[in-house]
């Protein structure tokens, strides 16, 4: 590099923000309008320096059928009802229960049925016993037999108490506990019942 070429003086721009292209106000001005900002503020008026390259990209004019049409709230769909929550027995029924001052309506016998049928089973006994007005039913899932592998043991016994709190289940009762050791201890439940609606 010669002497001259190093005492020349620099006549490029100086490096900094570039100015738009009329394409990228226009794009700007586009996206400015469809945000919605977090609390309402002062309106920010947006203004482009150049005329729109394209008339037909910008937003359509708004006339009162589409003002109309965008202040109409659109039809949301139905969500489905909520199945009621389950509600712990209360200490004194479980008790009342346990020793025979309240009675047990009705009982099933989940034994030796698979998960299928004990399910099936388990659903239409309780919808049944509803409708007949009994408050609480005994379940007796079985503690599981001792010849069977340590996960398989006692399926029915883990999967009674997840099912209860299915919503169709849930329609039927309104809470459960483990049943006291005369009525079966840890292989049956006490199940309190809904009232049935009229």
């Amino acid at each position: 590099m010669s002497g001259d070429e190093l005492a020349r003086p620099d006549t490029r721009r100086p490096r900094g923000r570039r100015r738009l292209s009329a394409d990228e106000e226009h794009l700007w001005s586009v996206v400015v309008r469809t945000i919605k900002p977090l609390r309402p503020a002062k309106k920010v008026a947006t203004t482009t320096r150049h005329k729109a390259p394209n008339p037909e990209a910008a937003s359509p004019v708004a006339t009162p059928a589409t003002k109309k049409a965008a202040n109409t709230p659109t039809a949301t769909p139905r969500q489905p009802a909520v199945a009621p929550a389950l509600v712990a027995m209360a200490r004194r029924e479980r008790q009342q229960l346990a020793r025979g001052r309240a009675a047990i309506d009705a009982r099933i016998d989940l034994h030796g049925m698979t998960q299928t049928q004990a399910h099936g089973a388990l659903l239409r006994f309780l919808r049944r016993t509803q409708a007949d007005g009994a408050k609480f039913v005994l379940v007796i899932t079985g503690k599981g037999s001792p010849n069977t592998a340590p996960g398989e043991r006692g399926i029915l016994r883990r999967q009674v108490p997840l099912w209860l709190g299915l919503p169709d289940f849930r329609a039927c009762v309104l809470g459960f506990d483990a049943a006291h050791t005369g009525h079966g201890g840890e292989g049956a439940l006490y199940v309190r019942l809904r009232k049935a609606r009229s």
